[in-house]
């Protein structure tokens, strides 16, 4: 099986103020940091965790920008980093919901399930109609092969966004590893319905047919992963969806 699909939303949340910040650093820091959200959403974070650095340095209490400089480093594979980032953040301003999340995001990517369970309950309480912290927090429960819990929050991850393809795919995961292969393939459709271009769920959806020894669909699904993988450049993942093709045909 793949491995789950995981996503996070940078939040370019509106300058404030500071209290106590010089007038003209406040200036230059609110043109800096419009620059760095303008980078973010063009995904130039290096770009951006440079500006929002210098945010930090003319106004050191803003919690946004920490959270987005977090965002970029956690974009960019600077995961520490992150973490220090959203710490700040949440000091800041202990209410922050999405550094919560986006902590719990971190964590879950360094395997600190513990840690990342801890910072997504926070983050539920703070704003529990978040669609993602659930998300996140069923990835966690699932590594942890508590496989009830993940597809419980797949559950209510779905409950918000009926439209989250990647939800219906994470809990087919679960599903298949509690070896509900039928429920599996209800979501591996639903989430194929929603993201027709979702090469692995192709894939997972094409290996659970072969489970079910329904080897016609299988391999059918697996060629369209292998193309979809090809398409995007994958090789690696394509050539082992037509490794498994031949195991079936064999």
């Amino acid at each position: 099986m793949q491995a789950k699909w995981l996503f996070t939303l940078a939040l370019t949340i509106s300058f404030l103020t500071p209290i106590g910040v010089k007038s003209e650093n406040v200036g230059t820091a609110l043109q800096i940091y419009n620059r760095g959200v303008d980078r973010l959403e063009a995904g130039e974070y290096e770009g951006a965790e440079t500006d929002f650095s210098e945010v930090i340095k003319l106004t050191p209490k803003d919690s946004d920008a920490y959270y987005n400089r977090g965002y970029a480093r956690l974009v960019l594979g600077e995961y520490d980093k992150a973490i220090n980032d959203f710490d700040a953040a949440i000091e800041i301003n202990p209410q922050f919901a999405g550094a919560y999340g986006n902590r719990c995001y971190t964590n879950y990517l360094l395997k600190r399930y513990a840690s990342a369970i801890a910072d997504c309950n926070q983050a539920i309480e703070l704003k529990p109609d978040n669609a993602n912290f659930y998300m996140y927090r069923g990835n966690a429960f699932d590594d942890l092969g508590n496989y009830e819990e993940a597809i419980s929050n797949y559950d209510r991850t779905i409950e918000l966004d009926a439209n989250n393809a990647t939800a219906y795919y994470n809990r087919a995961l679960a599903r298949n590893r509690q070896a509900e292969h039928k429920e599996a393939i209800k979501d591996y459709d639903k989430s194929i319905s929603l993201n027709p271009n979702f090469a692995d769920a192709f894939y997972n959806r094409g290996v659970t047919y072969w489970q079910l020894t329904e080897k016609q669909k299988a391999i059918a699904d697996l060629q369209k992963a292998s193309q979809l993988f090809k398409e995007r450049g994958n090789e690696e993942k394509a050539a082992k969806a037509e490794e498994i093709i031949r195991k079936i045909g064999s």
